[in-house]
């Protein structure tokens, strides 16, 4: 059994005065994938952006490899070795690709340099004939690949993926899929969030469903697949 390297315990956010997550809870062993599923406005992005410390928690607590990060400011969680990809990209539009990748490199944790820009550009062929195209004229599935490969420069040891596949056209969709698959056989642990449970079925090895800001449900991608009852009530599938 791999040692879980990410735990996050019971914890609360609120945006003001409206909670939005709930006691929420999730762990991923190190090396494997898991998909964080849930309707639109579940709290799965909340999720994805209360382990990167992009929004406080209330209470509870936030484990990166055996260190409590709950209450670290996001850029030392980052430079711990979270790499974030946010669901809105966030690239620097006036920036070229290659700037958009060069801005975002530092060396990992230990100090490895396990993702320098040529692999980077191995990894994302896409990229490369684009590399002095403005970050703002690249299409939505470009830039979803910017966003991916810019987290890849900074060497993360766990990569959170908020809503890859959304809004894509479906080769786009294919090939994030194809990317996922290929980062995790490279042994990668990924948080994955996503809507779509048919998009992680080959990829996560494990699912956590949250609802309303509330986790009901962990086992595997397997377990969950054959599980109808949640399916239809949390998933609409």
């Amino acid at each position: 059994m791999s040692e879980t390297i990410l735990t996050v315990a019971n914890i609360n956010v609120f945006y003001g005065s409206s909670q939005a997550l709930f006691d929420a809870s999730l762990s991923v062993p190190a090396g494997q994938t898991l998909a964080l599923l849930g309707r639109n406005g579940a709290g799965k992005s909340t999720t994805m952006k209360a382990i990167a410390g992009v929004i406080p928690t209330r209470d509870g607590k936030v484990t990166f490899m055996g260190k409590n990060i709950t209450g670290v400011p996001a850029y030392k969680i980052a430079r711990s070795g979270i790499g974030y990809v946010p669901e809105d990209r966030q690239i620097f539009p006036t920036l070229t690709v290659q700037d958009n990748l060069i801005i975002a490199h530092k060396l990992g944790p230990n100090g490895e340099d396990v993702w320098p820009i040529e692999r980077v550009y191995d990894m994302l062929p896409l990229l490369a004939p684009l590399k002095d195209r403005m970050g703002g004229q690249l299409s939505g599935g470009e830039q979803q690949m910017l966003t991916v490969g810019r987290s890849l420069m900074g060497n993360p040891t766990v990569l959170l993926l908020d809503e890859p596949s959304e809004g894509l056209a479906p080769i786009m969709v294919e090939k994030i899929g194809t990317l996922i698959e290929t980062l995790k056989s490279l042994g990668n642990t990924i948080v994955l969030a996503e809507q779509n449970l048919h998009f992680c079925l080959g990829l996560a090895d494990r699912a956590v469903v949250i609802d309303k800001g509330v986790d009901v449900f962990h086992g595997s991608i397997a377990e969950l697949n054959a599980d109808d009852d949640i399916k239809q009530r949390y998933l609409s599938v």
